[in-house]
């Protein structure tokens, strides 16, 4: 039976021949730990799955150490006629490859990310078996460019190694430059085995253009130029590529490139004031919707199992509105690239960073690498910048407090953004991704922040919006100052911003905010979120490790309200927390502004619509106010949009205001909202009639349960497994009443590691990653798993006076936006408190038959039970936590 081959497709799809022959699958193996290692072959008896690392589950060997890998395979292939040259092509091997063919040693490549391509030629004998053996050793070397690795580490092989015959005469390489007006202009290197006359073709559809030289024989340098005319451009929206091939002719030879282009344009303009900068794509504003990618996958770490891994992880990025991603830490996989350039996602490349000093050693290695990767990546219109460093990371002198940015390391900063440049005017550069306000000279004044509470992440954009100006001093280092480079941020969330990370914990309410926040504000041109899904010791993706959807809630607010609203190039902010406390009857002012980025509506009237409403546990959905106004929408920028004032009404409730944006066709182009806990001034209003006794949650006895908790300062009580919680009830208000209810909000609740009374050492950032912290989600004090399509069911039954009166089944322990009551409830921004919880509302009407003896008795007994068959636990919670301001409640009337 043959072997499936694991990554079939050729792995360059920007450039690729014909004849050529895809050696992943088995290859013969052995692992030397460091201790161990020799420069002779040893006795290759296990077996290894190229194209994967040693260290991931995928290659079949999954030996997560630094140390030597030996690789063989045998292979029997002749070049087709017309094509003698044979070369080796290995898309990433990290990090010493030494390569040796029928025992002839041919080539040594040092790196992690960049490929490797020798001939082989000389060594191979056509139509016989021939040997290809690598050594690979991986020190982990503090002057290897390793990036961001220990997520999971690429050690050894870990992209496609594959034969490619070539003529005598080759192109060997063509970087391809074409923008907005349709100017192409084509710089590689002909290798000529003699002189003569040769033709350079371009043949990419309807656009044909091709070149005639005279040259000696050699290596030479070419160019070729022309024009579009009417060019398709790139973009998101219209990903158009020219795709086709480069042919050289000459004297018996023909050499054939499969490649393709994207005509556009990166560059800045003023924003609408003149006193910010933004970024541009083909000469329009364009705002970056970005996530931060770590490219990661479980099973083959930084090697996707198949291409349609890749094509999916593009389509999910646009699934949810984003235009941008940054590849972080390393360059990313050619296949996906191309996806990204067929589909249309912009994308921010990270080099990847050494974690040593900046010692000669290390700088040479970074700067060949570096080069290497941006010739490889050079011709992806997807690319629109490059991130030279990140976070200071690898460029730091000395150890722990002593360690210092020094003043020649930061020159070094600024040559190797410069030597950028140079390579690459057609597209952005900065200098260094900064945690640390450290730039030196950059095209983009990007930061990273990570912070938790509405007014905490508020203050903090705005402080930094006001000190963004040319010839400002923040966020630069060394006597610099701001160049007048357009603003964004370059990560942001709340993972990092609560003690000891947020662990697994909900995301969508911090989210909504900042987002919204950034809107605000003339100056900020995009943002980067962290991050596209969870990874190992991060859960602060938009999706799960296992790419599986987390749930945000929006739609619960404002009908059919997604992530992509919040992503809208046309977008209406409200300048207001995303919960504000009032009084019952208070008239309440959101003020609203409008953003755009796009010319889609400008010089249209567009409409606001808007209502103000909240969801009662009796009756249902009320809505108090309707409204919209006709809004001018002129051109990009941000506008006052004036203020929309609300009345609260005469009850405890959690008012919605939900907010529509209309094109004059009716389409909606964007929804947002803000919501108000409404609170009476003592005790709690109801709307509905007959009369409410509230039972305080510390009041309950519980029996059965191996544990039980209270928090948000008794507004929630829980426990695990099954047992019961009771109360007791006065009655003695409903004298007279004829019907009674019982009505409560419940979850299930799933017990975690943390919440069983272990003290377990927690780490803070980096250490995340580069320690084995066991199960941080469940360790970690923050958790409380956000909503996802992973459900944790339980069951109760409720008695009262020990009689059965119906049962609930609770579908989840959620956590997500709908949880307001509980964020409101938070009392410290840098911890998290079952943040975003919330439960499901139970309502069990109370037999008549046992209304007399409880009204005469002048109490009764409740009783929220879980059977001992079911194990979901039970949550219950109070007026000020969870999605619905009321507590355990009995109704009479």
């Amino acid at each position: 039976m043959q072997q499936t081959i694991p990554r079939p497709e050729h792995p360059r799809p920007d450039w690729q021949r014909a004849d050529w022959l895809n050696l992943n699958g088995a290859w013969d193996f052995a692992f030397q730990p460091l201790s161990a290692a020799t420069r002779a072959c040893p006795e290759l008896t296990g077996e290894i799955t190229v194209p994967f690392s040693w260290s991931c589950p995928l290659s079949g060997v999954a030996i997560d150490q630094p140390g030597v890998g030996w690789y063989r395979k045998r292979v029997a292939y002749a070049p087709p006629t017309g094509k003698p040259r044979l070369f080796l092509h290995i898309g990433g091997a990290d990090y010493t490859c030494d390569v040796y063919v029928n025992g002839r040693f041919c080539a040594r490549h040092r790196g992690a990310y960049a490929p490797a391509c020798c001939e082989v030629t000389p060594a191979w004998k056509d139509g016989e078996e021939n040997e290809i053996l690598l050594r690979i050793e991986d020190a982990d070397g503090a002057d290897q460019t390793r990036g961001k690795q220990a997520y999971g580490e690429i050690r050894g092989v870990w992209q496609t190694v594959y034969l490619e015959a070539r003529p005598e005469s080759f192109i060997g390489g063509m970087r391809i430059a074409a923008d907005m007006q349709g100017h192409v202009t084509m710089q590689g290197a002909l290798h000529l085995k003699r002189a003569g006359e040769y033709t350079l073709r371009a043949d990419f559809g309807d656009v044909r253009a091709e070149k005639t030289i005279h040259v000696p024989a050699g290596v030479l340098p070419v160019e070729m130029a022309f024009d579009i005319e009417n060019p398709r451009l790139w973009s998101p929206e219209d990903p158009n590529l020219y795709e086709g091939a480069l042919t050289l002719l000459g004297d018996a030879v023909q050499d054939t490139v499969a490649c393709y282009f994207g005509c556009r344009s990166i560059g800045t303009c003023p924003s609408p004031s003149g006193k910010y900068s933004w970024i541009t794509l083909n000469g329009q504003p364009v705002y970056l919707n970005g996530v931060l990618d770590q490219a990661y996958h479980e099973k083959g770490h930084f090697t996707y199992p198949t291409q349609k891994d890749m094509r999916e992880e593009i389509w999910r990025v646009k699934r949810l509105g984003l235009n941008l991603m940054r590849i972080h830490i390393k360059p990313e996989d050619p296949v996906k690239l191309y996806w990204a350039d067929k589909l249309g996602v912009m994308v921010m490349e990270d080099m990847p960073c050494f974690w040593g000093e900046p010692t000669p050693k290390a700088r040479a290695a970074y700067e060949r690498e570096a080069q290497a990767v941006l010739e490889r990546d050079f011709n992806h219109p997807s690319i629109v910048s490059w991130v030279v460093f990140n976070e200071t990371w690898g460029l730091f002198t000395g150890q722990g407090e002593e360690k210092r940015y020094l003043p020649e390391t930061q020159a070094w900063v600024r040559a190797r953004y410069r030597w950028t440049k140079h390579f690459d005017p057609t597209r952005l550069v900065e200098d260094n991704s900064p945690c640390n306000n450290d730039h030196v000279e950059s095209d983009i004044n990007s930061w990273h922040f990570y912070r938790n509470g509405y007014e905490v992440v508020r203050d903090h954009i705005r402080e930094v919006v006001g000190q963004t100006y040319a010839g400002s001093a923040f966020n630069y280092i060394g006597g610099n100052r701001q160049n007048g480079a357009p603003l964004m941020n370059s990560e942001c969330g709340a993972v990092w911003g609560v003690d000891h990370s947020a662990g697994d914990s909900d995301l969508s309410y911090q989210y909504h905010y900042m987002i919204n926040e950034y809107r605000l504000h003339e100056a900020m041109c995009g943002f980067i979120f962290t991050e596209l899904h969870d990874v190992t010791n991060e859960f602060n993706g938009y999706y799960r490790i296992d790419n599986t959807d987390k749930d945000f809630g929006y739609d619960d607010f404002v009908p059919g309200m997604s992530l992509r609203d919040l992503h809208s190039p046309d977008f209406v902010a409200v300048d207001i927390a995303p919960c504000t406390r009032v009084s019952c009857g208070e008239s309440v002012r959101v003020p609203l502004f409008g953003s755009s980025f796009s010319p889609a509506h400008h010089g249209q009237t567009m409409r606001l619509a808007w209502t103000l409403s909240f969801e009662d546990p009796v009756l249902g959905r009320v809505t108090l106010e309707e409204g919209e106004k006709e809004l001018p929408w002129p051109g990009y920028g941000v506008q006052d949009l004036g203020a929309v004032t609300f009345s609260m009404p005469d009850c405890d409730a959690l008012c919605v205001a939900a907010f529509t944006l209309l094109a004059p066709d009716g389409e909606v182009v964007m929804r947002n909202y803000t919501t108000f806990d409404v609170r009476s001034a003592s005790g709690q209003k109801h709307p509905w009639p007959g009369r409410a006794v509230e039972v305080p949650l510390e009041s309950a006895t519980a029996r059965g349960f191996a544990r039980s908790y209270l928090a948000l300062e008794n507004e929630k009580l829980s426990a695990g497994g099954f047992g019961a919680f009771i109360f007791k009830v006065d009655t003695a208000a409903f004298a007279g009443c004829t019907q009674m209810e019982v009505l409560f909000e419940a979850s299930a609740r799933q017990v975690l590691k943390k919440d069983l009374g272990t003290n377990y050492t927690q780490a803070d950032d980096l250490q995340y990653f580069v320690q084995d912290l066991g199960d941080v989600r469940q360790t970690n004090p923050n958790s409380y798993y956000m909503t996802d399509e992973e459900r944790f069911p339980s069951r109760v039954r409720v008695y009262v006076e020990g009689q059965c009166i119906g049962r609930c089944y609770l579908p989840d322990a959620p956590a997500d936006a709908r949880g307001v009551l509980t964020y409101q409830s938070q009392r410290n921004v840098r911890r998290l408190e079952d943040a975003g919880s919330y439960g499901y509302l139970c309502r069990l009407k109370v037999p008549s038959r046992l209304l007399p003896a409880i009204l005469e008795k002048g109490e009764m007994s409740v009783e929220i039970r879980v059977p001992s068959s079911v194990h979901g636990g039970l949550a219950l919670y109070g007026r000020l936590a969870g999605r619905y301001p009321m507590g355990l409640t009995v109704r009479g009337w």
